[in-house]
């Protein structure tokens, strides 16, 4: 079987290729920094982890064997900073700020209700929902929402999902049905009456096996 063409950047990126290195980069960048961003529920961390990420591709390219899918072997990569990430949250949990400290102005309520009263209702609608829908990706244990994230964002296969989390194909299809479930269990209620209830976020860190 020939090459994929990211493996045969890969192979240049060994060799000391810079531009082949650059080329990877502007190409997963920005996949990589959304994957991250959906998973943390952080925009600004997710910038400082993707360098990361390509800095240790860079640095670990030697081990890279052509043979192997680069999207599988570049995404693992990126979920193992993002469980140290999520592990050192667990262990070290963001303190409230100081109370002293002058809160940020708000747009006087007249203002949001004008901006709302001109947005279409569907708009806000749909703004609502999304915002729904991340609350309940985060309230999923992490193997399960990087799962889904995957499938259903990144559009990787069954096979490159199990690769990236490191279990049988079998034990993927697990967590992508029952995160699909979660999922659905939670919203249901939202769905049909707009009510929503804060869940209880777990107290320690979740690896989400199946």
């Amino acid at each position: 079987m020939p090459a994929e063409p990211d493996a045969i950047l890969m192979s240049r990126v060994k060799r000391g290729d810079t531009a082949a290195f650059a080329e990877l980069v502007d190409r997963y960048k920005q996949p990589i920094m959304n994957f991250i961003a959906r998973l943390l529920g952080d925009e600004t961390e997710a910038e400082d982890i993707a360098q990361a990420v390509f800095v240790q591709v860079y640095r670990a390219a030697w081990r890279y064997r052509e043979s192997a899918r680069f999207r599988p072997w570049l995404y693992t990569i990126a979920r193992n900073f993002c469980l140290n990430e999520l592990r050192r949250r667990a262990r070290h949990p963001a303190e409230p700020l100081d109370s002293a400290q002058p809160a940020q102005e708000k747009p006087p309520a007249q203002q949001l209700a004008d901006a709302r009263a001109t947005a279409p209702v569907a708009a806000l609608l749909q703004a609502e929902l999304e915002e729904k829908i991340e609350q309940a990706l985060a309230e999923l244990p992490p193997n399960q929402r990087m799962a889904i994230l995957l499938c259903r964002d990144q559009q990787l296969s069954y096979e490159e999902i199990a690769v990236i989390l490191g279990c049988s194909l079998s034990a993927t299809k697990s967590l992508i049905f029952r995160g699909r479930e979660a999922l659905k269990a939670r919203l249901k209620p939202y769905l049909q009456t707009g009510a929503w209830k804060q869940a209880k976020k777990p107290s320690n860190f979740e690896h989400g096996t199946v």
